[in-house]
């Protein structure tokens, strides 16, 4: 099978894909200033925010909000890659909560009106490598 991409739909591919990665790293940015107008303007009113280690989901822009707003302690957030293709986004951030480090991986989907629809977020935790592997691999230390 062959896809034609060429003229308008390449054009507006590439534009879905440069919106959906603008506004993904935009999101982030906004959160760890915590700038909540900005974050509110990014997403939209009926957007669903998922955690599938907890199974968790919130439902709705102002709870999604709250949820960020009253979240504890001194957090920060830091994109380290987006890569974006056409509504669909995924993000490796860095989130810090003092001398803690922790790599998440989240998956954004964005509106045609440039609006995130959904966002879920693996916050996995580190641990120890099993043994027996120890030939093939090289640890290496925190980014």
């Amino acid at each position: 099978m062959h896809l034609d991409m060429s003229g308008a739909a390449a054009t507006l591919a590439t534009m879905d894909t440069a919106v959906t990665r603008q506004v993904t790293r935009t999101f982030y940015e906004a959160i760890e200033r915590r700038d909540w107008s900005a974050v509110v303007a990014l997403l939209d009113p009926g957007v669903v925010y998922e955690m599938p280690q907890s199974r968790e989901r919130i439902s709705g822009r102002d709870r999604y909000l709250q949820f960020n707003q009253e979240y504890p302690g001194d957090w920060h957030l830091r994109i380290r890659r987006v890569v974006a293709d056409g509504p669909y986004a995924a993000a490796w951030v860095d989130g810090s909560v003092g001398d803690e480090h922790q790599d998440a991986s989240a998956w954004l989907e964005v509106s045609p009106d440039g609006l995130i629809v959904r966002v879920t977020e693996y916050w996995p935790e580190p641990y120890e490598p099993p043994a027996g592997r120890e030939h093939l691999t090289e640890r290496y230390g925190p980014e």
